[in-house]
């Protein structure tokens, strides 16, 4: 009778919809009856639900989302990307840091859909089996190659077991070496380079060290020879390191800005002056259109000096078959900068592919030419350093046939 009452609720509503039926749709009232009476003692003979009273404490859910809003806060702290994935690799959260670097990551779908890598996928499932950090070093090379040191962490909640938590999360974090990784090589290409370049003048003394100890020690004619070569192999020598040491003090100073007065037409005719010896020699004219008044700008006169003797001595050396060079000082068309300084030379010229490597360390498109003009592979590097610490910009143009020609802008 207890569980007939439970559902005495039931039972009237039942009767209500056996009642509509019998007056619209023309059920027997007797059929209606009997209906009525079965479904009683079904629900009379059906157990009675059980009812849970669960005591929740107060602000308890709040506190877990809390707890995540916290998570998040913290990852978009980060300077570096960040994602935040549950027990399933899913991304649940990324920082900005992160949605730059992976712009088609979308919460909710598995870390895989965006980085394939197996090293990754290997510290994740590593990571969430064993509940400790798992660290590698990413390579990618598309869209273009990269290097990230990757860590993979599993968030503990305090006096919760790892495995016993269905809320866990692994944080992973990505921290660029890219730019270690290119310094890194830049400065093995640079000392090799730099050995490769002293060992030959190095072996050229040794040999004729040796033989004039040896064979000519006596040949008045062959010591003089010699002596003559190893003169010019020493002078080689000593200009590369002095542009070794010169580019070393630019880079040192690249951060600080000169700031001295110079009048780059005056400064111009002094190079100008101070290259006639070489011009005449490789029956070169040097031709300057300078405006007639001052060209003031702030700089350091030492390095600007340095920068249009390289640029005007390697026009001299390398286009002489022109018989000119050009030197154009004038007013620069681009905002932000004062100043424009053109060296062009009609010489041969060089090929494209090589126009955007001629500014790096020893670069040389004819090796051997380049020695023979005792040129160092260190000049137009020198002067894009130069450049660069004057808040300047170094342009250079060329095909072959035509010559070449290197502007500077100034502020």
């Amino acid at each position: 009778m207890s569980r007939l009452l439970s559902r005495a609720t039931l039972l009237l509503v039942l009767a209500g919809v056996l009642l509509a039926l019998v007056l619209s749709a023309g059920l027997n009232p007797i059929n209606a009856l009997l209906a009525w009476l079965i479904m009683g003692v079904v629900a009379a003979l059906l157990p009675a639900a059980e009812i849970r009273v669960e005591t929740v404490m107060p602000g308890a859910s709040e506190i877990a989302t809390d707890d995540e809003q916290w998570i998040a806060a913290f990852a978009d702290a980060l300077t570096d990307p960040c994602l935040l994935l549950d027990r399933r690799a899913l991304v649940t959260h990324a920082n900005s840091a992160a949605a730059r670097k992976f712009p088609n990551l979308i919460a909710g779908n598995p870390v895989t859909f965006y980085l394939r890598n197996p090293d990754l996928v290997q510290a994740i499932d590593g990571a969430g089996r064993s509940g400790t950090t798992r660290t590698f070093e990413l390579h990618e090379t598309l869209p273009s190659e990269t290097w990230d040191k990757v860590v993979v962490t599993p968030l503990r909640r305090p006096d919760t077991e790892w495995f016993e938590d269905e809320g866990r999360l692994l944080i992973v974090t990505f921290q660029s070496l890219t730019e270690l990784k290119r310094v890194d090589a830049m400065r093995s290409d640079f000392i090799a380079n730099a050995s490769h370049e002293l060992r030959t003048p190095l072996a050229s003394l040794l040999g004729f060290i040796d033989t004039l100890l040896g064979p000519a020690a006596k040949d008045t004619a062959a010591r003089e020879k010699f002596l003559v070569i190893m003169r010019g192999q020493a002078e080689r020598m000593s200009k590369l390191i002095d542009d070794l040491l010169s580019l070393s003090r630019i880079e040192m100073h690249q951060h600080v800005r000169p700031t001295g007065s110079i009048d780059l037409a005056a400064l111009l005719r002094e190079v100008r002056d101070g290259l006639q010896t070489q011009a005449r020699a490789a029956n070169v004219e040097i031709i300057m259109t300078l405006p007639d008044g001052p060209a003031t700008t702030t700089g350091d006169r030492s390095q600007l000096y340095e920068v249009f003797e390289n640029l005007i001595d390697n026009a001299v050396k390398y286009g002489s078959n022109g018989k000119t060079v050009e030197v154009q000082l004038g007013a620069a068309g681009r905002v932000g900068f004062a100043h424009q300084v053109s060296v062009t030379d009609h010489g041969p010229g060089v090929e494209p592919e090589h126009v955007p490597r001629l500014t790096e360390r020893f670069y040389r498109i004819d090796a051997d030419t380049s020695r023979k003009k005792k040129g160092t592979g260190l000049g137009l590097a020198i002067v894009k350093h130069i450049v660069h610490r004057h808040r300047g910009v170094l342009t250079i143009k060329s095909k072959p046939g035509e010559g070449m020609r290197v502007d500077v802008l100034l502020p």
